[in-house]
């Protein structure tokens, strides 16, 4: 049984996940092994949206399963989860939501604004610091970009990390966002800061074999599907999380995690050998104007 108090627990900063203070229930070999984990390799499909490659060695969560991993680690889900991947050792996990918000415009690709972008973050992790006071969680402190906003006009991936600091402890926000037809992939990197470099070229190559469905890209788009209200710009600085802005949680901030998730994912592997053997042993509104073409 592994439980976290988050009244003394630092924070880790990470999209697209809420993470509070305790679990839900108790981690156990049992408990994980309810769960539908599918070792690779193979193809896994994220929700009806999008595929993505699986490797050998690694596992994947399934939407549904992908809930229920959430809520034991104390999340909050929101609904979109579309899977999990977990490399089967080490202390980090990939995990994807699917947004649908609907088209959204590139138009302003060519004037993303870094400085502009990181201000908006910063303001509002201030006045959300208020609600982590009134909780018991420690400020947050943005510090600055750990990787600048690049949008990828091949793929229409938009990718960016921040680097902040809370109780002294360094904290890493990496965000990609995969742009389809008719929403937005949200993957969100959990990791430890101090891997972040090392595992940052697998992460890139698995999701270099991530693809939206066909009729899901979002070259297909047609006129008359449903657009965003924001575009590039406010898709990092939290226009998708304005909703959440009213209570505080902009999605600017990103998600907090308490310290003790690195304590958690290795429970993963050491709640027995169970996962470990599992993963390499096979088993089981403003109206905005049409794009042009």
């Amino acid at each position: 049984m592994l439980a976290t108090n988050c009244g003394v627990s630092k924070l880790r900063s990470l999209l697209p996940l809420l993470f509070v203070c305790t679990l839900a229930a108790p981690l156990n070999g049992q408990t994980l092994a309810e769960l539908n984990w599918q070792s690779g390799p193979l193809t896994a499909s994220l929700g009806d949206k999008a595929g993505i490659n699986v490797p050998e060695g690694f596992a994947f969560l399934g939407p549904e399963d992908t809930q229920k991993m959430m809520e034991l680690m104390g999340n909050i889900v929101s609904g979109f989860e579309a899977g999990l991947i977990y490399p089967g050792e080490g202390d980090w996990f990939i995990v994807f939501e699917f947004n649908p918000t609907g088209y959204i415009k590139d138009d302003d690709k060519d004037e993303l604004d870094a400085d502009g972008i990181l201000q908006r973050i910063r303001e509002g992790t201030e006045a959300a610091n208020e609600i982590r006071r009134e909780r018991g969680f420690p400020d947050l402190t943005i510090v600055g970009w750990e990787h600048p906003p690049r949008y990828n006009t091949a793929t229409n991936n938009l990718e960016w990390a921040i680097r902040a600091v809370s109780e002294q402890e360094p904290v890493v926000n990496y965000n990609t966002r995969l742009l389809g037809r008719r929403g937005v992939m949200e993957v969100a990197l959990v990791i430890d800061p101090a891997e972040l470099q090392e595992k940052l070229p697998t992460y890139q190559e698995l999701l270099g074999t991530f693809d939206f469905r066909q009729g899901e890209r979002y070259a297909e788009y047609q006129p008359g599907d449903k657009l965003a209200a924001y575009g590039l710009t406010a898709l990092i600085a939290g226009g998708a999380g304005a909703v959440a802005a009213k209570t505080g949680l902009l999605a600017a901030l990103g998600k907090l995690i308490a310290k003790g998730w690195k304590v958690l994912i290795v429970a993963l592997i050491g709640v027995g050998a169970f996962l470990k053997r599992f993963f390499t042993g096979g088993s089981r509104h403003t109206t905005p104007t049409e794009p042009t073409p």
